[in-house]
């Protein structure tokens, strides 16, 4: 009998023709980094042109020209080059290991990490070199990319992760922030550092940190193959002799790897490393050696520097140059970023809650009634030792003279000054905990609140864009621009995740994008305005209710006693949606507009609550969860428990933070975000299985 024997097939056309595209979008990625890069070098403040430039490469320029062109535009271009391919890679590399499109150094509080531990380094006065202080940043976003994995479930789930990201972020910044106000002389310019900037003196951070960005690519596409082999699952790919814990370990610390050379060198460039994975996949759709790891991570690369190159030239085109000096790029890459995010929440499919309901037992009435009894006592406790403690201790006795009007002047002036503040504290607490309860409620998710939906990040920046640009203006003014600000933040999120009736994972998504946006614009304009409206801004968003009168806070109290009276008439309609989507419709409930009037009574109260006293993370978050926990479901309940749980927790903080290293101060936000964190941390870990 012949044996016969066929040839391989040999490649179809279409084959040929996806590697022929493959091909030519990688030279057409080149080429673009190339002009970008050519009108990098030709843009800045001095009088330095096109042709100066070509004059300076050739070496036919004068001195002073070659000087500007050497010691500082080819090292900024060449910083953005080196950094946009490492967040590049970082990002691919994270989200091939925990099959998340939304994993990247940001999402994954890496460069929260980096930025804590460089933070702790400065304000402990240690001078490092320039790799020493890569190493610090290495080891603080690799601590905080483990939290993250390990808490998310190795990023299990897109919403979890952002959360999970989210809150770990806001946790390590705030405790940076702190030494930010403590340490001002050792930690000057660390602020606008966190912001981002290419700019460069000289080639020496460049040539230190190549080395390092080299062995991160070169790690990655060793273990590549590995990466690929997790994508048909964890069972299969053991099957096939892969180490999987291993390589996703060895992947993660590659990425942190990457991330903490593009913080030491420029700073945490934002977005990038979600950005530039995603215009890669969608030519994945296309050309299919894309997909691979290594191919996505290569072409990350490219797409990462062309990213950050073309920011930075957008920026100086756009913005004149003697202002874009101090302007940061990251901001720029912040706000694609923002938009990227909100573009995937708005395309992508909803799949439902972002975590499971709390599965709480029933509560008796007596139970119920206790505690509000050690509520109502706590909070007592907690409103005199705020009125008697501080930079200067009083006695109850100086209290009852001052109300009575026999104090004398020095007892008069502490209290008049110290018990608005005491107010604030407490009336900003409780509307932040109601607020958290209709927006948990209302998304039936309980790991939302006010600063998740993005709507305190929108009354933030209304306030600090006032606070710099009209240092004068009065608490009307302040709250007026707060409501301003988290009306347009809540009119984008609402506006944008309205399709389909405000589905959960759209609306945390989409208020993360827009929260993303207004931290950037914030930084813009902290960085932008002069010095001392710059530190009045950071003492106002760490939560301050340093200089409160009772006028500043009627609007607050009004606000805050309407949503009561709302939440209370409206009880039963929250425990009907916070059920399910079917069960109030089956009842004649019109779930949209009952669910988008609740979301604005939410909105009023955050931004009453920020206008008051500045940012408070937290507080919506934890005082209705625990309320839930202590008194069960039904919101004739929750709500006062939440109440006083939310004025008890910020008053705490409040009194914690103006006693505890006096005469200096904290902001209770600072405070919250401290033991928000790991309670919000705590959560997710626990509701990962699905809730008990």
């Amino acid at each position: 009998m012949a044996v016969t024997t066929t040839a391989p097939p040999a490649p179809t056309a279409a084959a040929a023709s996806r590697r022929g595209g493959a091909v030519a979008v990688t030279a057409v990625l080149v080429l673009l980094i190339a002009a970008l890069a050519l009108a990098d070098i030709a843009q800045g403040t001095s009088g330095v042109g096109a042709a100066e430039v070509w004059k300076a490469l050739t070496g036919q320029a004068d001195a002073a020209d070659a000087s500007v062109v050497v010691a500082s535009r080819l090292p900024r271009m060449t910083a953005g080059i080196l950094v946009g391919a490492a967040l590049g890679m970082a990002g691919a590399a994270l989200q091939a290991v925990s099959r998340n499109v939304i994993a990247a150094p940001d999402t994954l509080a890496v460069n929260a990490g980096s930025y804590l531990a460089l933070g702790l380094a400065a304000a402990t006065g240690v001078s490092l070199p320039l790799l020493a202080s890569s190493g610090v940043a290495f080891v603080g976003g690799l601590a905080a990319a483990a939290v993250v994995l390990g808490v998310s479930g190795l990023g299990g789930g897109t919403v979890r992760l952002v959360l999970a990201g989210s809150a770990l972020t806001l946790g390590l910044t705030s405790v940076t922030e702190g030494l930010l106000l403590l340490f001002p002389e050792r930690t000057e310019g660390l602020y606008a550092w966190n912001q981002g900037s290419i700019a460069q003196n000289g080639f020496g951070g460049v040539l230190w940190l190549l080395p390092l960005a080299v062995a991160g690519l070169a790690g990655l596409l060793l273990v590549a193959r590995r990466v690929d082999t997790l994508a048909l699952g964890d069972d299969a790919a053991r099957g096939l002799g892969v180490p999987v814990r291993a390589t996703r370990v060895i992947t993660v610390v590659l990425a942190a790897l990457l991330s903490a050379t593009a913080v030491t060198l420029a700073g945490p460039i934002g977005f990038v490393g979600l950005s530039a994975p995603a215009l890669v996949r969608l030519l994945a759709r296309r050309y299919g050696g894309f997909s691979r790891t290594r191919a996505s991570v290569t072409r990350s690369a490219l797409t990462g520097a062309a990213l950050v190159l073309g920011s930075d030239v957008a920026l100086r085109a756009v913005v004149p140059a003697d202002v874009a000096v101090a302007v940061p790029t990251g901001v720029v890459t912040s706000l694609v970023g923002a938009v990227f995010l909100v573009v995937l929440a708005t395309r992508g499919r909803d799949t439902g809650a972002a975590a499971p309901p709390d599965r709480l037992r029933i509560r008796s009435r007596t139970v119920f009634l206790t505690v509000t009894g050690t509520l109502v006592a706590v909070l007592i406790a907690v409103i005199i030792a705020s009125v008697l403690l501080g930079d200067s201790k009083l006695l109850l006795g100086d209290v009852v003279n001052w109300a009575q009007g026999r104090a004398g002047r020095a007892v008069s002036f502490v209290l008049d000054t110290r018990v608005p503040r005491v107010l604030a504290a407490l009336l900003a607490g409780a509307a932040l905990a109601l607020a958290g309860t209709l927006v948990q409620a209302v998304t039936r998710n309980p790991l939302a609140e006010p600063g998740v939906m993005g709507v305190s990040g929108g009354a933030a920046l209304g306030a600090v864009i006032l606070v710099t640009s009209a240092p004068g203006a009065g608490p009307a003014g302040l709250a007026a621009a707060a409501f301003a600000g988290a009306a347009l933040a809540a009119a984008l999120v609402f506006g944008l995740s309205a399709r389909g009736g405000f589905r959960q994972n759209r609306l945390v998504l989409v208020g993360m994008g827009v929260a993303t946006a207004s931290a950037a614009l914030i930084s813009l304009f902290i960085v932008l305005t002069d010095p001392f409206n710059a530190t009045k801004a950071l003492t106002w968003l760490s939560g301050s209710t340093y200089g409160r009168t009772l006028p500043d806070l009627l609007p607050l109290a009004v606000v805050l006693a309407a949503g009561l009276a709302v939440a209370v008439a409206r009880r039963t309609e929250l425990d009907l949606i916070s059920l399910d989507e079917d069960t109030p419709r089956l009842l004649g409930l019109g779930v949209p507009r009952a669910r988008l009037g609740l979301l604005t009574l939410g909105v009023l109260l955050s931004a009453a609550a920020v206008a008051a006293s500045g940012t408070i993370a937290f507080v919506g978050l934890v005082a209705p969860h625990a309320a839930r926990a202590l008194v069960g479901r039904r919101h004739v309940r929750v709500v006062p428990v939440a109440v006083l749980l939310g004025a008890a927790l910020v008053g705490t903080a409040d009194v914690v933070g103006r006693t505890v290293i006096a005469p200096a101060q904290l902001g209770a936000g600072l405070l919250t975000a401290v033991i928000g964190t790991p309670y919000f941390l705590w959560l997710l870990v626990r509701t990962r299985g699905g809730g008990r």
